[in-house]
């Protein structure tokens, strides 16, 4: 067929044909790239994982807790009676840490009451043993737990036992005190949690928890 024969290109359809061609390639790139891409950036459900949360205890009445969520964790915020404060001294004896020397608490939550302020304790509600969560018992020795019982906070997983300040008693199979994380007072009815009030210890972590 000589040249003058040859039928006339069609350049309409061979742009269609160019254009859909780069743009079905250029999508499969696209399509290949953003896994990668969110491969090197922490997910949104990890970031708000690690963040400090407030937890508002304005309407927890004394002897009462309340749950919070922090790294994936429940907080508890205990707004302690003062008769609850007057058993610590005397758990001293039965605890296995009583000075919480262990690394379970920052250097301002070593103390009798293991907080900030006496009346308002803050822990992670996980048993030091396996992790399974503990209970609030603050009765007064209940037939189950004894005579010596005066309120704390039992594991009813493996029977391990702590007082109104998180320390773990003798005869528990939990090591440890129950970790206390990183806070601060927003004021007087709300705490700031996982990080102290100059934005330090956000990476803090206990020995065991």
């Amino acid at each position: 067929m000589s040249d003058d024969a040859k039928p006339p290109v069609d350049m309409r359809r061979r742009r269609f044909l160019v254009a859909t061609t780069t743009v079905v390639g250029g999508a499969g790139v696209v399509a290949a790239a953003v896994p990668f891409v969110e491969s090197m950036e922490p997910s949104a459900r990890a970031i708000a994982a690690g963040a400090p949360v407030n937890g508002d205890f304005s309407k927890l009445d004394p002897g009462q807790l309340m749950t919070v969520k922090w790294r994936s964790r429940p907080i508890w915020i205990l707004n302690r009676t003062t008769a609850q404060l007057k058993t610590l001294p005397e758990e001293n004896s039965r605890c296995k840490d009583p000075k919480s020397q262990a690394p379970q608490q920052l250097a301002d939550c070593q103390n009798e009451h293991r907080s900030l302020k006496p009346e308002v304790f803050v822990c992670v509600a996980i048993c030091t043993h396996l992790g399974c969560v503990p209970t609030y018992r603050p009765q007064v020795a209940p037939p189950d737990l004894g005579p010596d019982w005066k309120g704390g906070f039992f594991c009813p997983c493996h029977g391990s036992r702590y007082d109104l300040a998180g320390r773990v008693l003798e005869g528990s199979p939990a090591p440890l005190n129950l970790p206390v994380p990183p806070y601060y007072f927003i004021n007087e009815t709300m705490v700031r949690i996982g990080e102290t009030k100059s934005g330090q210890q956000k990476n803090w972590h206990p020995e065991t928890w």
